[in-house]
């Protein structure tokens, strides 16, 4: 069964890029949504498209959470007791609970890690695709592509509506398997 695509948007203002003329400095950097630090949040889901804005933690000022499972910051995931996942900035050996994330999380996918799928992004193209409307784009550096991946929802969407530079190849929903913990087959590759 094919669900649909959907979007999460955090709420903030799209600000203007970096003085690079393209508007494309930083694109690719890792990022780590703002959603991480929440103890009670339980992950992304491989079907959504998730653009958080306003984000310092770009140059872009834009996180891209783009078909992704589970939490940047928990590759293993969590069944919600144990404490097995730290917050991003918090010792991962801490023994404080107020230092771990506390609801269950989904393992991220083999095929789907947070380097192809949650990295720093800018809007290449509105949602018909087109630059030539006044608003503020960038071009894609090499390696990317401008890929169409928020419909336009009417005025409230308006300002993050459109295309956004994704890393070539990887615009697809997933279907691999889970990371396993016991395998070790998913070490982290961001540090949190």
């Amino acid at each position: 069964m094919s669900r649909p695509i959907l979007l999460v948007c955090a709420l903030a203002v799209l600000v203007g890029c970096s003085s690079d003329p393209s508007g494309a400095a930083g694109v690719g950097e890792p990022c780590i949504p703002h959603d991480e630090q929440n103890p009670n949040f339980s992950g992304f889901s491989a079907e959504e498209v998730n653009i958080e804005t306003g984000t310092s933690a770009c140059q872009t000022h834009v996180c891209l959470i783009n078909k992704f499972q589970g939490r940047v910051s928990c590759p293993y995931g969590s069944p919600g007791s144990g404490n097995l996942c730290p917050l991003p900035g918090t010792d991962p050996n801490s023994s404080d609970p107020a230092d771990k994330v506390n609801v269950a999380v989904s393992p991220q996918l083999t095929d789907r890690r947070e380097d192809q799928a949650v990295y720093c992004s800018c809007r290449c193209g509105n949602a018909e695709g087109a630059t030539d409307d006044g608003g503020d784009y960038c071009t894609c550096p090499s390696g990317f592509s401008c890929e169409p991946l928020v419909a336009d929802l009417g005025e409230w969407t308006a300002s993050f509506s459109g295309s956004y530079c994704v890393k070539a190849g990887t615009n697809s929903v997933p279907g691999g398997r889970s990371c396993s913990e016991a395998q070790q087959d998913c070490p982290a590759k961001y540090d949190h």
